[in-house]
């Protein structure tokens, strides 16, 4: 049946992802370039429902409450996911109805739960029937859960900590495929260089930055780097990128939020930098590029696969400063160091747009966080040198974990004083607070933390 397979390894992919709370970017990269003799046209409307589906989960859950008999928790794995990709399918995408019914019905059939295609077409069908209607609660923060898909925990919190409106457009951007940002290797590629190389934009009033428009549907079928899409696979297949070995060592995929990080550590050439959790490397990798490859970068990580990644990473860029190895960055056990960037585990949810399933985490997952990120600080602290900087970052936007760590890192620690970052450019000098949370309808970037200190 035409496009059941592609189907099929959706939500084969889906359940898989979420039995195993695996990174569903990383589940269904693995499973396109598993899948034997797929096309592209099937591999991207694999990728647009899977990711749509994880997205819109809460929403797909309240439709189809309202046509079935029994709750969505009480269904079988296999059955509720057929009926999400199947009810996204119908609400989002063009697939002529009679024939998106019948393809997901026939695909729970393939699952083997045949005694549950009778109920899969009449809750599909029924939806039909009533207008492909999303019912939506009266109750105004009860609405956001089903129009952004977003637990009920999560907005209350994200609406204590900033007004409405900059919570609505925040997730409403999650809604939407995220931007593709590169970083040129000023040490391997010139601007002249890198436009022959690769079709990307440079973004403006920020050094080495580029973002790459996005095609059709059919060109985006992702590889991963640093644990999230990048670059499509395909373009570098139709030869967009001409010349993919001297494209490695010029670039490497990185958020504008990460860009901006380094930008605000500053690292100068000849200087000693402290990166204490760095794998998988990108702000590694940016740190020595702005210190022209001169100096020493000790990056580190816990776990020594993890290590592995960084040198890998930097071998390609041709990055000899580099020296990766494990560590734990709660321990006191490193250089003295001119600058320190401490970017650290959090909860991750400024990157809801590129990992959709970190919004469904309970908040509990995440509440020891803000401990271990101190512990993180008090122990960078005391390996930076008199006059040094420390910059603290992380991927989230909840202020437990950003601010509130930050001030009483301050409150116990007088000899640090926060700075503005980026205040020599003249793009970025208006966002640069000595607290600065990004968002994407700021500068397009994922959201993000920074405060930058300075040891007196």
């Amino acid at each position: 049946m035409n496009g059941l397979d592609a189907r099929l390894l959706c939500v084969r992919t889906l359940i898989r992802s979420i039995r195993a709370k695996s990174y569903s970017n990383l589940a269904l990269t693995n499973a396109l370039m598993d899948a034997d003799g797929i096309s592209p046209q099937d591999g991207a409307l694999c990728r647009k429902i899977f990711r749509g589906t994880l997205e819109r989960m809460m929403t797909l859950d309240t439709c189809i409450a309202a046509h079935s008999k029994r709750p969505p928790e009480k269904l079988d794995p296999e059955v509720l996911c057929v009926l999400r990709c199947g009810m996204y399918e119908l609400l989002y995408l063009h697939t002529p109805e009679s024939a998106a019914v019948n393809l997901w019905t026939e695909a729970v059939k393939k699952l083997k739960k045949s005694s549950a295609s009778g109920m899969v077409n009449a809750v599909l069908r029924g939806f039909l029937r009533g207008g492909r209607q999303i019912p939506v609660p009266e109750d105004a923060l009860a609405a956001m859960t089903v129009q952004y898909s977003v637990p009920a925990p999560l907005l209350k919190v994200l609406m204590q900590d900033y007004d409405a409106e900059t919570v609505t457009a925040f997730l409403a951007d999650a809604m939407d495929a995220p931007p593709i940002y590169l970083r040129r290797n000023p040490l391997r590629a010139s601007a002249e260089q890198f436009a022959g190389m690769i079709a990307a934009e440079p973004v403006p009033g920020i050094p080495f930055a580029y973002q790459i428009k996005r095609r059709g549907e059919t060109a985006e079928v992702p590889t991963v780097i640093d644990g999230q899409e990048t670059v499509p696979l395909d373009p570098w297949r139709s030869g967009l990128i001409s010349e993919a070995k001297a494209m490695g060592s010029a670039m490497h995929v990185q958020d504008l939020a990460s860009q901006l990080c380094c930008l605000a550590l500053d690292p100068q050439p000849g200087e000693t930098v402290l990166d204490v959790c760095a794998a998988p490397g990108g702000k590694t990798f940016s740190i020595a590029e702005l210190m022209q490859n001169q100096g020493h970068v000790y990056a580190y990580d816990l776990h020594e696969k993890r290590v592995g990644l960084i040198r890998q990473g930097a071998e390609k860029l041709g990055l000899t400063c580099i020296k990766a190895q494990t560590g734990d960055a709660r321990k006191t056990d490193k250089p003295q160091a001119d600058r320190i960037l401490c970017d650290v585990p959090c909860s991750g949810y400024g990157v809801i747009r590129r990992k959709p399933e970190i919004r469904y985490k309970s908040l509990a997952e995440a509440a020891d966080l803000p401990e271990i990120q101190y512990a993180i600080l008090e122990a960078s602290a005391k390996a930076l040198k008199p006059g040094g900087v420390l910059v603290y970052s992380t991927c989230t936007v909840l202020k437990r974990e950003n601010e509130e760590v930050v001030r009483r890192f301050l409150a116990a620690h007088p000899e640090f004083s926060p700075e503005k970052p980026w205040q020599e450019l003249p793009a970025l000098a208006e966002y640069g607070q000595e607290m600065t949370t990004l968002f994407p309808q700021m500068l397009g970037s994922d959201g993000f933390f920074i405060a930058k200190m300075r040891k007196g």
